[in-house]
């Protein structure tokens, strides 16, 4: 249980000690520094503890902002400061400095110590390296009033504000789509206190929206007019709960890594089993879209790692400015113009709706032609924009971002050998035109050779140097960032067409299979970085092959598998299997015991 240190002499009729037991605090008097270095030394150095003043008055939404958010070592608003282990022994070594304050000359106090004890406590925190996060309150009060009269105003201040209509407010996302914000928040939020106050967590919220979208995909693979409108109607249903529990992680004060991980793998394991559902229905009917459903897929993935790649290189970019940037910003000072650009690029909200639309009252090969005209118009714009900050901008990337591209690269064993004979003669050759390169030899290898055809399994050595040599030097160029997607592309296309030439039964569905077990290796890798963790260890990397070693094994297969086509589907079903398992293990190993800290996506939705 969380201890929180109520420093200070106790403040008649003051619901503060009763607001923090409600936080689920245990709360302990400390009526100076001295006794608040000695509550603090009695409390386990693995547990959240708190130092409050006891003269705080403000909204208990603004307390449990401060106190009780497990993405932050150390956490401030006026009055309140709250720590984790990690910044444990910093939060020590301020309380000790403060209980040997008094015995110094007044005169000889420093500036900084003036104030509330908890905010000098978070000043020396700081100063000593750790930060500390100071949440934006808007409208909530969090003060320490000198006197009557002061503390007579504040109370009046947050008798003003209904902190719970703020708190339903910010528990939605600072920045989404247009359907979303318009269409589903309004009541997606009451639905996420709904679950807050009967004990519901994000989890299980994320897991019943994944059930809910696994039944719509079944219903749609039915094939029959009731099941594509059964299917459509749960994928909105499945979305709804996919908005409340962020919400409701919002609202509660819920994060945790594994929860931002199972959402972002769930949506896609939702939508693309949805793509798969709509495959099977249309297949009951005779008409065959396989192709489609898996160009959806790798159209979608190779979309959210050009997404990822880009945030991760310049992130922690300095000098980070380019005049298309300032274009985007002057645009975004007209108000119509932002839902403009968001809803254009086709963000989960709106393809949702979509799809779930268009599953209702058209075929499935309808709803793919309308999801890859959207998604390639989207992918398009997004990129072409990124492309232009990247070439515009003056920015100097940093080692870790450096180190973040070359592991959504996802190198193989191929790949690294390569790229260790080439070390320090790399860096004459343009990266990414190298990637660029690789990547159209192979795809246009794999769509106009014949099955099977062995000149193929010459491109993909090919495509594997190239691979080597685009990873052989630090990924800092301006436009490295496309390494990882255009990697993607090479590797997802290759098995889709591959897939496509086999042209026996069976085949696009076991590609489907291999692409996404692979994807969700990819997924993994961002979400890992994301938590701060790095990426998958070397070995499970060099186990699957790492992209350029997978591309050369396919075409293998191919080639060996030539007379003998029918087999080649089982191949690819194997394959899949073998990856599947081999990442899933791991990653679900990983994450259940993961102390990676606590993250929570505020950025655009995918």
């Amino acid at each position: 249980m969380p201890t929180v240190i109520l420093t200070g002499l106790p403040v008649p009729g003051s619901p503060l000690a009763d607001e923090l037991r409600s936080l689920g605090f245990e709360v302990r008097p400390a009526a100076g520094p001295q006794d608040a270095a000695a509550a603090l030394a009695g409390v386990p150095a693995d547990q959240r503890v708190a130092v409050v003043d006891s003269a705080f008055v403000g909204h208990v939404h603004a307390l449990r902002l401060a106190l009780t958010d497990p993405r932050f070592d150390a956490c401030a608003v006026t009055g309140a400061l709250a720590v984790q282990a990690g910044a444990r022994e910093a939060l020590e070594k301020a309380a000790a400095l403060a209980a040997a304050e008094p015995a110094a000359e007044p005169a000889a106090a420093e500036p900084a110590a003036a104030g509330p004890y908890p905010d000098r406590l978070a000043a020396a925190v700081e100063a000593a390296g750790t930060t500390v996060q100071r949440p934006e309150l808007g409208t909530l009060v969090a003060a320490v009033p000198a006197g009557a009269a002061e503390r007579e105003a504040a109370t009046a201040a947050v008798a003003a504000v209904d902190d719970e209509a703020v708190r339903l407010r910010t528990a939605v996302k600072s920045r989404d789509g247009f359907f979303t914000t318009f269409c589903i928040s309004p009541y997606s939020r009451y639905i996420a206190r709904w679950c807050a106050r009967r004990g519901l967590t994000p989890n299980q919220v994320t897991t019943a929206s994944l059930i809910t979208a696994l039944i719509a995909a079944g219903c749609a693979a039915t094939g029959e007019r009731w099941g594509y409108v059964a299917a459509g109607v749960l994928l909105l249903v499945s979305f709804v709960l996919d908005c409340t529990d962020g919400q409701l992680a919002r609202y509660s004060l819920q994060y945790s890594t594994m929860g931002a991980w199972l959402d972002a793998t769930f949506d896609r394991a939702k939508e693309y089993s949805f793509y798969a559902g709509l495959a099977l229905g249309a297949a009951r009917n005779g008409d065959d879209v396989w192709a489609l459903a898996v160009g959806s897929m790798i159209l979608m993935t190779c979309r959210h790692v050009v997404d990822f790649s880009f945030n991760e290189a310049n992130h922690d970019a300095t000098a980070n400015t380019s005049p298309t940037a300032a274009l985007s910003d002057r645009l975004d000072s007209v108000g119509w113009t932002v839902w403009l650009r968001r809803m254009i690029i086709l963000p989960i909200g709106e393809r949702w709706a979509m799809i779930a639309v268009l599953t209702a009252f058209t075929t499935p090969r309808i709803v793919f032609y309308a999801l890859l005209i959207g998604c390639a118009f989207g992918a398009l714009y997004t990129t072409a924009g990124r492309v232009l900050r990247s070439l515009t901008r003056r920015a100097t990337r940093t080692d870790r971002a450096a180190r973040a591209l070359a592991d959504l690269a996802d190198s193989g064993p191929l790949a690294e050998l390569q790229a260790r004979l080439l070390r320090g003669r790399a860096g004459s050759f343009g990266s990414v035109y190298v990637a660029a390169l690789g990547t159209l030899l192979m795809i246009a290898g794999a769509v106009f050779l014949p099955f099977g055809d062995p000149r193929l399994i010459a491109v993909a050595v090919i495509y594997a140097m190239t691979a080597g040599l685009a990873v052989a030097a630090p990924l800092k160029g301006a436009l490295d960032w496309l390494i990882p997607p255009l990697f993607r592309a090479a590797e997802y296309v290759t098995v889709l067409a591959l897939a496509v030439r086999a042209d026996v039964p069976g085949a696009l569905p076991a590609a489907f299979g291999l692409i996404a077990a692979v994807a969700y290796h990819h997924y993994d890798t961002v979400y890992r970085i994301r938590g701060g963790t790095g990426a998958p260890p070397h070995w499970l990397v060099r186990t699957i092959g790492g992209h350029e070693g997978r591309v050369l094994l396919i075409t293998v297969l191919a080639a060996v598998l030539v007379s003998r086509e029918a087999d080649f589907p089982v191949a690819l079903t194997a394959l899949a299997v073998f990856v599947a398992l081999v990442v899933l293990v791991e990653s679900i190993r990983f994450w259940v015991s993961s102390g990676a800290p606590a993250v929570h996506d505020e950025g655009e939705p995918a």
